[in-house]
């Protein structure tokens, strides 16, 4: 037995569950001075100088470990937690993070480890709120100390920690048809950039007032999403024909509904404050967008990132909220805004009443007027390429 190495690496391990751990470390210094050993006789020998309270030889061997098995769950969280014994936080969180990223992609995690990867978790909060308490008790200082700005006056840098603590994603801009590269992925702009906003606002209890004759007439709006022949229907949770979320036109595809229009002239002229997307075939889509009670419209992202999309709410009874990436609001009734589209959004009428918006699109500020030229003679040559109008969606 004794120029067996198995039944000596058993031995070593029997001894280590015994809490033999200085004849445990004996055998397995053995074995590792062979220059066969692998990753678990480290591992083993690790564990004795841990419990022998040698933390130099126990960091060497658990490297040693890694070394052999990088992405080993258990290696990985003894490290860390040497490290941290040692004093060493900063490193240590590292190994901890990893720990919980390799036990996140195992298939079926052993229950012996789920109390461990419970651990690790803890000790990744643990460490990700010490760091915060520290950068923001920095900036705080260095805001008293300076006169500078603090978080409360810089949104965008409050963000990022947010993403940097992980209690935000980040979404980027996914346009499912045309993607003009270089914009930044704003979620949600601010109103105060565009001097039409507060015009229309101030309009709107006159279109109101035209949307209320509207729901009289309860053939007067369309499911949203309706199906075709010539394209699939997948993709779309359960929205496509469904009533929970319909429109009425005023622009479709570039073109004024002229019988739609008529039935709503203060609100289509109130648009002509507005610079709406001019695409042929395209755009403009101006239209009021109906929810029902309960309805969601599951997440999704818009065509194209040269324009934006503008909210005048209505009808807003409460309970009523749109996600666009990280940033969840409600509606307000009389409050316009204007987001991007592109990024992941998602909406939910969580209210026993229908909600009903002014829904359309506008030129994306930070496009010159060149570049939105130049997108609409892209669509123009594809049009006539293809020979064929297209059917948009907004």
């Amino acid at each position: 037995m004794q120029n067996d190495p198995r039944a000596r690496a058993q031995v070593a391990m029997d001894a280590l569950k015994r809490g033999d751990n200085l004849a445990a470390r004996k055998i397995l210094e053995q074995l590792v001075s062979t220059g066969n050993a692998d990753a678990s006789i480290y591992f083993a020998l690790a564990i004795a100088c841990q419990r022998l309270r040698d933390k130099e030889c126990a960091l060497t061997s658990i490297s040693v470990a890694l070394e052999r098995e990088a992405t080993n769950f258990q290696y990985l969280l003894l490290k860390a937690d040497l490290l941290a014994d040692t004093g060493q936080h900063r490193r240590a969180a590292a190994f901890y993070l990893s720990a919980v990223r390799v036990s996140a992609e195992m298939v079926n995690l052993p229950v012996a480890l789920q109390p461990e990867m419970a651990r690790a978790q803890k000790m990744c909060a643990h460490y990700a709120a010490e760091l915060e308490e520290l950068i923001l008790s920095h900036l705080a200082n260095l805001g008293s100390a300076s006169g500078r700005g603090n978080l409360s006056t810089a949104p965008r840098v409050g963000e990022a920690l947010e993403i940097l603590f992980g209690r935000k994603q980040i979404f980027p801009q996914r346009p499912r048809y045309f993607n003009f590269p270089g914009l930044a992925p704003i979620q949600f702009f601010d109103p105060t950039q565009f001097n039409w906003i507060a015009r229309l606002e101030a309009q709107t209890e006159q279109i109101r007032v035209e949307l209320e004759n509207l729901l009289t007439d309860h053939n007067a709006f369309r499911p949203y999403v309706e199906s075709r022949d010539d394209r699939p229907g997948d993709g779309q949770d359960g929205m496509v024909n469904n009533p929970d979320w319909s429109a009425f036109y005023l622009w479709k595809n570039g073109q004024l509904v002229d019988q739609n229009a008529a039935r709503c002239p203060f609100t289509t002229r109130a648009m002509a404050d507005v610079p709406l997307t001019r695409i042929a075939n395209r755009s403009p889509s101006v239209l009021f967008s109906l929810l029902r009670p309960g309805a969601h419209i599951p997440p999704h992202n818009g065509l194209i990132n040269t324009r934006l999309i503008a909210h005048l709410p209505l009808i807003v009874p409460g309970k009523c909220r749109l996600r666009v990436g990280n940033d969840t609001r409600e509606w307000q009734a009389g409050k316009v805004w204007v987001f991007d589209d592109t990024i992941e959004h998602e909406a939910w009428n969580d209210s026993d009443q229908t909600r009903v918006i002014l829904l359309f699109e506008i030129d994306r500020p930070d496009v010159t007027a060149d570049e939105q030229a130049l997108v609409r003679e892209i669509f123009d040559a594809i049009d006539r390429h293809s020979g064929q109008r297209p059917e948009w969606e907004i």
